[in-house]
Formats: C-alpha cells, sequence, structure tokens
C-alpha cells in the first residue's frame, strides 16, 4: 500500500529561547545569530530529507528555519501550525513566571485555566491534531508521497502525543531546534484510525550522535 511521509522539524534558536523567554503565538521573532549558525551546522553535518514541499508556521523563526534547511523547496505558511498563544504570559522570563500561582494553573492541564488572552488548551490541542490530520489529507489528496513541515515545539508535542504510534506522553515528544521526528501513514491508518507512525528522527543520524544520559 502506498506511503505517506512528512518530516515534522522544530524551528531554530530565537533571542527568546536564549534569554529563557515565554514565547508563544504572539511574539514573532526572527532567528537569532547563533540559531541560523546551528542549523547550517546541521544541516552541514547531517543529512536532511529534501522534498519539494514544505509547510510551516507564519511565524518568523518557522519560514527562516525552512528557508535555511530547504532552499529549494516550495512552502506553504499555514496558519494553524503557529505556537499557542501565551496571552498576559507571553514574553516574559520563565525563572519569574514559576512563582506565580496563575501560571502553575496554566500549566496543570486539568485545571481548565486560561490566561487572559491565551489560547485555551483544549482548543490548541484540537488545533495541533486536526491540523496533522490535514497536512497528510493534503498529502494523500494531491497525490505527495512526501513533505516537510517546519513548526514550534509545542505543536510537536501535541501533535505527536494524541496522532502518533508509538504511544508517549507529550513530553518525550520534545524536539530540539533544528530538529524533529519522520511521520508515516498511509490511507487506511490515516481514514480508518486517524494515527501516524513515527519512524525515524530528522536530520539522519542526529540521535547517534547525541551523548548517551
Amino acid at each position: 500500500m502506498k506511503t505517506f511521509t512528512l518530516h515534522l522539524i522544530r524551528h531554530g534558536l530565537t533571542q527568546g529561547n536564549l534569554d529563557g523567554l515565554y514565547v508563544g503565538g504572539g511574539t514573532d521573532l526572527p532567528l537569532c545569530d547563533e540559531g541560523r549558525a546551528q542549523l547550517e551546522e546541521l544541516r552541514d553535518r547531517f543529512e536532511y530529507p529534501q522534498p519539494q514541499l514544505v509547510f510551516t508556521s507564519p511565524l518568523l523563526r518557522a519560514t527562516q528555519t525552512a528557508d535555511i534547511l530547504f532552499p529549494a523547496a516550495r512552502k506553504l505558511s499555514i496558519d494553524q501550525l503557529r505556537e499557542a498563544g501565551f496571552g498576559v504570559f507571553e514574553g516574559r522570563k520563565v525563572s519569574e513566571l514559576v512563582h506565580e500561582p496563575d501560571f502553575a494553573r496554566w500549566m496543570d492541564p486539568t485545571s481548565g485555566f486560561t490566561p487572559q488572552g491565551a489560547e485555551p488548551t483544549a482548543q490548541f490541542h484540537r488545533r495541533c491534531g486536526e491540523t496533522l490530520m490535514k497536512l497528510f489529507e493534503y498529502l494523500i489528496r494531491s497525490g505527495t508521497e512526501e513533505a516537510a513541515c517546519v513548526t514550534h515545539g509545542g505543536v510537536i508535542m501535541s501533535m505527536l502525543a494524541q496522532k502518533a504510534l508509538p504511544r508517549h506522553k507529550p513530553e518525550d515528544w520534545m524536539a530540539d531546534p533544528g530538529a524533529g521526528y519522520t511521520l508515516r501513514t498511509d490511507t487506511t491508518l490515516w481514514m480508518r484510525d486517524g494515527i501516524v507512525e513515527a519512524v525515524d528522527i530528522v536530520p539522519f543520524g542526529y540521535l547517534d550522535d547525541q551523548p548517551e544520559a
């Protein structure tokens, strides 16, 4: 049976990442110099797939990552791939937020609490799960056998915790900047079960280069 492949990749570093800021969909930061250099090093040291089509979050840190890693590919910006909006917590230092009771409530998935101006957690997870399935629907309907997707860490964790095999908790799907997962499905898995399989790490060989815990 014909299979369809999607390489799901986290964007590179921004200055907000380096400064320990809580940066979500409400902050459109570009890649920092260190982030660009890191992506270029990854591209030179390891093998990235080279599909003709790349989906991206509309935020600069994702589109710039896609341009560095996949310069020749056609890019499609998808608004539903943006990171969750963090409302009043957006852009603040995480080291300060961890001392606030409302932030602890926001981090508790059972609380149902939504900070002012933030995207509700249930809505975010629903958006992520539905968007992953729609990306594969696009591949299937267009006959595109392989594509990449550059998005955000929270989006990747939500997508895979909901839809990927093997089953893992969201935090177990955390991806390093410029890295991610190769996903695969066929029409039966997609239509009947609504799931995909995580079959590799991107870039290829990246995991083998990491020190053992």
